[in-house]
């Protein structure tokens, strides 16, 4: 079974990996370099507090894997667990965490819902009275995805999986059948196979579109910044998201923080090529503000040290396309800020697709793409 996997970032290099060690030939394109495009501009967080049974159930299979990385890859990824703290502002918000708590105890997930007078006892550096409702769950945390796609990338390399860079897909020729095979074209080579998987990200609607497929993935710009607060930051303390004002904030080294969120009412879409990759500095400023808010680390002496632009690939309800999308083209893409995560599940599942037609890993059958047609979306509301 000959597999071509267009995209190096970590959900196609976690595929090649998963493909490759279960004997699958593997021929993996990247546009550029490896995690060129999101991968190495994410803020990497890793958690299990979603708000649908389907992304709580890849979270749960992620985690699984990003808890013994480092024995199986043989790669330090910095794996923090300092917990997750979303914060209510609106009743509507708290009542949906009650609902998701519940939810994601069911699942084995030990989500606990905070009251303000919670809050203020276990998280004293937020201001409680800003805040309605509260859920923490301290399994949750973050790795640093450069180390992560490092280790998928040997791996998959060891494997016995090709890596080819500065490849860039310019057609994928589909069969039409289950047994036609697939041509995916570059720039200097024609590659015959069984399957191509469509990791690109960002890019993965316009490479659909080479497929004759039409997919609602769209690249939206997202920035971050690197800040030194007024007081330190502990690194024990969780990442922090306001969520209905799209404001967060983690530590990171010496005591500095990483601050985002998105603040703008209207969200354009861009072009992944040509897309401004600086920080803007009102924005550095706005979200710095928004940050100090809610958290007495963060005022008018809050330095920013330094800060990047990269890409969401968004769909209209915030969940990733998962599917083979025509014979012999499978879609692993569309996650909406939560491709790095989700990795190591959705390279298994991948995997499963074509090597044996079905997965059992999780019920991916939400994630297709026959949903947007039908309407049948259930939005991803833990999205910042």
């Amino acid at each position: 079974m000959h597999v071509v996997i267009v995209g190096g970032g970590v959900v196609g290099l976690a595929s090649a990996y998963y493909l490759a060690d279960r004997g699958g030939t593997v021929t993996v394109c990247e546009a550029g370099s490896i995690g060129g495009g999101s991968t190495d501009r994410s803020a990497g967080g890793i958690r299990a507090q979603f708000s649908t049974t389907v992304n709580v159930d890849l979270s749960r299979e992620s985690i699984d894997v990003w808890e013994s990385f480092e024995a199986e890859f043989g790669v330090d990824i910095g794996y923090r667990r300092s917990g997750y703290l979303f914060l209510a502002r609106n009743g509507a918000t708290a009542d949906a965490f009650r609902e998701q708590v519940a939810m994601q105890n069911d699942r084995g997930v030990p989500t606990d819902l905070l009251s303000p007078a919670d809050l203020r006892e276990r998280f004293p550096v937020v201001d409680a009275d800003e805040f309605v409702a509260a859920t923490y769950c301290s399994e949750d945390g973050f790795a640093d995805p450069h180390l992560a796609l490092q280790g998928f990338s040997t791996a998959a390399d060891e494997a016995g999986a090709e890596i080819r860079t500065n490849a860039p897909v310019t057609g994928i020729d589909a069969g039409g059948s289950a047994d036609a095979g697939v041509t995916v074209r570059t720039p200097d080579d024609r590659i015959d196979a069984d399957y191509v998987v469509n990791a690109a990200g960002a890019w993965a609607g316009r490479v659909a579109g080479t497929a004759g497929l039409d997919l609602p993935i769209a690249p939206r710009r997202r920035q971050l910044a690197v800040v030194e607060p007024e007081r330190p930051v502990p690194d024990t303390d969780p990442l922090t998201i306001d969520l209905d004002r799209g404001s967060y904030f983690r530590s990171e080294r010496d005591g500095r923080a990483l601050v985002g969120g998105h603040f703008a009412d209207e969200d354009p879409d861009v072009d992944p090529d040509r897309y401004d990759d600086s920080m803007d500095l009102d924005w550095a400023a706005t979200t710095v503000e928004r940050a100090a808010d809610y958290a007495d680390y963060f005022g008018p002496e809050t330095g920013v040290v330094r800060g990047w632009a990269g890409l969401y690939a968004v769909t209209p309800d915030h969940h990733p396309v998962l599917e083979e999308s025509a014979p012999g083209v499978v879609t692993a893409a569309g996650f909406s800020g939560h491709g790095f995560q989700h990795a190591p599940a959705t390279g298994r599942i991948v995997a499963d697709l074509c090597l044996d037609g079905e997965t059992s890993l999780v019920d991916v059958s939400p994630l297709s793409s026959d949903r947007f047609a039908d309407g049948d979306l259930v939005d991803e509301r833990n999205v910042a």
